[in-house]
């Protein structure tokens, strides 16, 4: 008891053919394919998100000041 070989697989396959029919086998496969597909896009996308640095309180207030100075000069 425990190994499945291919005679048993084979036989598995027919009866899912019975029950659900091609088409709808096919609709499965699609779906979890593109399952699979957002599944690692996700992943992806958080690790690049994770890279990103941010910019810290400092630099936007640094920014904040050249801006201010930037409109002085243009008024004198």
């Amino acid at each position: 008891m425990g190994n499945i070989g291919p005679g048993e697989l084979l036989i598995i396959g027919l009866i899912a053919l019975l029950l659900f029919g091609a088409g709808r086998i096919a609709d499965i496969g699609k779906g979890l394919g593109q399952g699979i597909a957002n599944f690692k896009k996700g992943l992806r996308d958080s690790d690049d998100d994770d890279k990103k640095p941010e910019k810290s309180e400092k630099s936007s207030s640094d920014d904040k000041d050249k801006g201010e100075k930037k409109e002085k000069l243009k008024e004198a």
